[in-house]
C-alpha cells in the first residue's frame, strides 16, 4: 500500500473525514488524500466531529481528483450513495463504501453534528477493518 485516496462530489464532508481517520491509522509510509469531481469547502461540522476525538482537520481544503497523480495512488475508496461517484483513472484497486451524505441533514446544528458523527463512527469501524485486513 503506498497511496490511499478517499473521492466524493465535493470533498466536504465524507472523504475529508475519511481522510482524516485514516492519517492517523495508516502506516507511516501511505500517502492518504481526498478529493472531489466538484469540490466546494471542509464543512465545519467536519472539523467539529473530527476535533471532538482528537484529530485537526481545520487546515484541510478541497480538492480536485484531476490534481491527484495516479502513481501516487493505489487505493481509491468512494464514498458516494445518492449522487454519482467521480471517477480516477489511474490503476488501482476500488472500493465502494456508499454512506449517506451527513452535509445533506437538514435541521438545527445538534441534528447536523449528529449526522456528521455517524459518518465519522461509521467511518472508522471500517477503517480499521480496512488496515486489519492488510496487517497495517
Amino acid at each position: 500500500m503506498k497511496g490511499i485516496l478517499f473521492l466524493c462530489v465535493a470533498n466536504s464532508a465524507r472523504s475529508q473525514i475519511a481522510e482524516g481517520l485514516a492519517r492517523t491509522m495508516a502506516p507511516a509510509d501511505v500517502t492518504v488524500r481526498s478529493a472531489g469531481s466538484h469540490p466546494t469547502r471542509v464543512r465545519p461540522e467536519a472539523i467539529t466531529v473530527l476535533k471532538e476525538i482528537g484529530i485537526d482537520i481545520s487546515r484541510h481544503q478541497a480538492k480536485i481528483v484531476s490534481d491527484i497523480s495516479p502513481s501516487e495512488v493505489d487505493t481509491v475508496i468512494t464514498l458516494c450513495a445518492e449522487e454519482e461517484c467521480p471517477l480516477f483513472l489511474g490503476n488501482a484497486e476500488r472500493i465502494h463504501w456508499g454512506l449517506p451524505d451527513p452535509a445533506a441533514v437538514e435541521g438545527d446544528t445538534e441534528q447536523r453534528l449528529a449526522a456528521f458523527r455517524e459518518t465519522r463512527d461509521e467511518l472508522k469501524r471500517r477503517l480499521c477493518v480496512f488496515f486489519a485486513e492488510r496487517g497495517a
